[in-house]
């Protein structure tokens, strides 16, 4: 079940909450952001942070999704509970951040990471570290995980992300199924998704895929939200205009990425 994201306003102790079309800049002050209700009654709330980096407040604890940007970047978030990275390039896997992280989580965080990331890592975050790589399928806190896979199909782009290395994730959390797709082109295996409630979708030149190509792979798909991510130097407002086009009834949230 999907529920109109929320900001709960200072009226909120009296029960009062505002809808919104898109998220609220200060999310990360207010620690609502943009709130799903799930089969289970529970919510998840997203909070993006910069460019591939977000953090969703889940019923089992916070997941920081490929954070880097130092850690003081998630000072106003709760600390994390559990850390998912995609691959190893330096806009999704920052080991000083990390370590930040986890030194103020005040204990080690369980993390799970692509294979190359994972023989990357330090080795005290090693013992803590699950290895998934494309197709395997697993547990996050409980809650089903299923790694996807994340690359390159055009041949001059095919050096930044080659098939069968780096993750896209599915997870999900009390029925509402999440897809954080990592750096890919719109490859067969994400138009084949189906049941998708919140997607996470790339792109940018070189190095991942052009607004159509991205509206093209929504439309396949058709989750009922998507947030476009990863897009720097792209057009948020075309991928969404394409997309409308196509006839594809996916709710666009422009969630703040780079506002700093």
């Amino acid at each position: 079940m999907i529920q109109r994201r929320t900001f709960l306003t200072s009226a909120a102790a009296a029960g009062a909450a505002t809808t919104l079309l898109r998220p609220f800049a200060a999310m990360a002050q207010n620690l609502t952001g943009d709130i799903y209700k799930t089969d289970a009654g529970d919510t998840v709330s997203v909070h993006p942070v910069q460019h591939a980096s977000f953090v969703m407040v889940t019923p089992a604890g916070a997941i920081y999704v490929d954070p880097v940007g130092g850690a003081e970047a998630y000072a106003a978030l709760p600390p994390a509970d559990f850390i998912l990275i995609t691959h190893h390039h330096g806009d999704h896997f920052d080991p000083e951040t990390l370590a930040g992280l986890v030194t103020r989580a005040g204990a080690p965080v369980p993390m799970i990471t692509n294979p190359t990331v994972g023989e990357q890592l330090p080795q005290e975050m090693q013992a803590t570290n699950t290895v998934m790589a494309n197709g395997d399928s697993g547990t996050l806190m409980d809650m089903p995980i299923e790694a996807i896979p994340a690359y390159n199909m055009t041949p001059e782009r095919l050096e930044y992300h080659p098939q069968g290395r780096d993750n896209g994730y599915i997870l999900e959390v009390g029925g509402l199924r999440i897809y954080i797709a990592g750096d890919t082109e719109n490859t067969p295996e994400m138009k084949a998704l189906s049941d998708i409630d919140i997607a996470f979708v790339p792109f940018n030149l070189p190095y991942t895929m052009t607004e159509e190509q991205a509206a093209d792979g929504v439309a396949a798909f058709a989750p009922k939200v998507v947030y476009p991510y990863h897009y720097r130097d792209s057009d948020p407002q075309k991928f969404a205009s394409l997309l409308a086009e196509s006839g594809a009834e996916t709710e666009v949230v422009m969630g703040p990425w780079y506002t700093s």
